[in-house]
């Protein structure tokens, strides 16, 4: 069964008079282990994408299904149950709670599953070990490099060991050499059984991926599958 099943999802908004179609009439499914990139200009439908792939919106129409569930169906606290236990978030900001250690970012996502504090812990110790950072845990976000703290974000995406990785711009607050580094990280994770899906307008990013997914005015405009996940700086 696939992981994930669009069908005819439209995504429009009103602004005036005028209606926009962020999406216009998507349908497409994203298998288990897929490292797939959604790339496409500003405007293109590829953030309108990410809302609705992380639960974050809903369609206008058409139907999505996450590991078998009809998502748009759902009420808010559905969704938001859905968000905690399927998907894991990395962001381009990183969101990183600022008065809290790496550790205590890490275990925050566990609280909403009644995960006792000594689990919580060595969980979170778990999963920043993964990333490298067992020696950081009680960094402060602004005691941390940019490519530590999006270490820390994802540690704490892995942490609920989630069905998705959904990275949003991953890299586009990071230099250039940093930039490699959470990409080999997450051609790591691909290698290691985790879906990815990546969202960005980054070619190069792209092509750290096994899917390439373009779009444009809402619609998809090629979906090609590459041999490799390899890139060569």
């Amino acid at each position: 069964m696939a992981l994930i099943e669009l069908q005819d999802i439209t995504k429009y908004y009103t602004m005036g008079d005028q209606i926009v179609r962020a999406l216009d009439g998507i349908t497409t499914t994203i298998n288990r282990n897929e490292y797939i990139a959604f790339i496409g200009s500003s405007g293109s439908g590829k953030s309108t994408m990410l809302n609705i792939l992380g639960c974050l919106d809903k369609p206008t129409n058409g139907e999505y299904h996450l590991n078998g569930k009809n998502v748009e169906v759902l009420d808010q606290n559905e969704l938001s149950e859905i968000r905690n236990l399927e998907i894991g978030f990395i962001f381009q900001s990183f969101n990183l709670l600022p008065r809290a250690t790496a550790l205590g970012n890490v275990m925050q996502p566990l609280i909403y599953r009644n995960i006792g504090f000594r689990k919580r812990k060595e969980m979170a110790m778990q999963s920043l070990t993964r990333v490298g950072l067992a020696d950081r845990t009680d960094h402060l976000p602004n005691q941390l490099s940019g490519g530590q703290r999006q270490r820390v974000a994802i540690a704490r995406a892995l942490v609920t060991h989630p069905s998705i990785l959904l990275a949003d711009e991953p890299t586009g607050n990071l230099d250039s050499k940093t930039t490699i580094e959470i990409m080999q990280l997450f051609d790591e994770l691909h290698a290691e059984g985790h879906t990815l899906i990546v969202v960005t307008h980054e070619d190069e990013i792209a092509q750290h991926c096994n899917r390439v997914v373009e779009m444009k005015d809402g619609k998809i405009f090629n979906d090609s599958h590459t041999h490799s996940a390899k890139v060569t700086y």
